[in-house]
């Protein structure tokens, strides 16, 4: 008898304990200031994996109606589903920054993420960031443009590799400029990178890599062109509906 008075007297402490215990507040609740934009400061178009955090914070900051920053305004993170936050809201810190980490959904394509703000009449502005998962084609895409391409085709250069953008008379196209590269199809896009630049009429100084890659080497680094072009490239003949 006296173990089961015990037992309820646990309980009932426990229960009064929980009752008292006040649910965390929002950051909203801890919002000092308003802004009137937002804006992307870093973490936008990394190359990420399916599933997998990207390797950079994303980073949001608030501004006012002048460009300043606005400390103390909060901060909330969106995504499609399967896409985490860590943390998925919060309140801007001294130099008008909210920082998140992203974990990408379970599919590779491009994930459309948006940051959101009030103003002082209660109303969101946003800003959209894209981040990128590769699948397993483009991840063997991307390797291709890192042993063969970027030397030439990205003009930043890196611990890892020294650009030669800089010494071409005629400069080649970065894979993200969908501008050009999306006027191309894929037919194009193989026999210029089999054959070389002359394949097209385009510039000589683009050689010819048919025997160097293989068949499927060759569309994987399509694939991965397709992926990261800015903009978006859209498959002929292929209607695409509004989420």
């Amino acid at each position: 008898m006296r173990r089961l008075f015990w037992i309820a007297g646990t309980y009932v402490l426990l229960l009064v304990a929980g009752c008292g215990r006040q649910p965390a507040a929002s950051p909203a609740a801890h919002a000092t200031a308003f802004g009137a934009a937002i804006v992307e400061s870093s973490g936008g178009k990394q190359l990420g994996t399916p599933g997998a955090a990207l390797p950079q914070p994303l980073v949001v900051q608030v501004n006012d109606a002048q460009g300043n920053a606005v400390a103390g305004a909060p901060v909330s993170f969106s995504g499609p589903a399967g896409v985490g936050f860590d943390p998925t809201d919060g309140v801007t810190d001294s130099n008008g920054q909210v920082t998140t980490n992203v974990t990408l959904g379970g599919t590779s394509g491009r994930y459309e993420l948006r940051a959101a703000s009030p103003d002082k009449s209660g109303r969101p502005f946003t800003v959209n960031i894209t981040e990128l998962a590769l699948g397993y084609q483009e991840q063997v895409g991307y390797s291709v443009d890192q042993n063969y391409c970027a030397r030439c085709h990205d003009q930043e250069s890196s611990a890892e590799r020294v650009s030669n953008y800089d010494n071409l008379a005629v400069k080649p196209h970065a894979f993200i400029d969908g501008q050009t590269l999306n006027m191309l199809t894929d037919a194009d896009l193989t026999a210029i990178i089999n054959h070389g630049g002359p394949a097209l009429n385009r510039s000589a100084l683009m050689p010819p890599y048919g025997a160097t890659l293989s068949k499927a080497e060759v569309q994987a680094l399509i694939a991965y062109i397709r992926l990261v072009s800015d903009p978006p490239w859209r498959a002929a003949g292929v209607v695409y509906a509004k989420r």
